[in-house]
């Protein structure tokens, strides 16, 4: 993959998850910031079995958050997207 494309894809993610952080940020505990972070290192790097962990751990113990990353547009679309390429 081109360094660019690369590039555009981390800072996709990155505005996405800083997006979503300025939105629940406040609600969050450590244990649910540690879980976003997860989420947003495994889908920076396109890990599609960190990331289908991660969303199957944030579902199982923070359901309010795992609707809010469904919720959020940036971080809904780019998860479809990486499910769609099968990342």
């Amino acid at each position: 993959m081109a360094d660019s494309t690369s590039d555009d894809h981390e800072k996709r993610v990155r505005d996405a998850f800083d997006s979503l952080h300025r939105n629940v940020g406040e609600r969050m505990d450590d244990d649910a910031r540690r879980s976003v972070e997860g989420l947003r290192t495994a889908a920076a790097s396109r890990d599609k079995d960190q990331l289908r962990s991660g969303l199957t751990d944030v579902q199982q113990r923070h359901g309010w958050l795992y609707r809010e990353l469904a919720e959020h547009p940036d971080v809904s679309n780019l998860l479809n997207e990486l499910a769609l390429w099968g990342f």
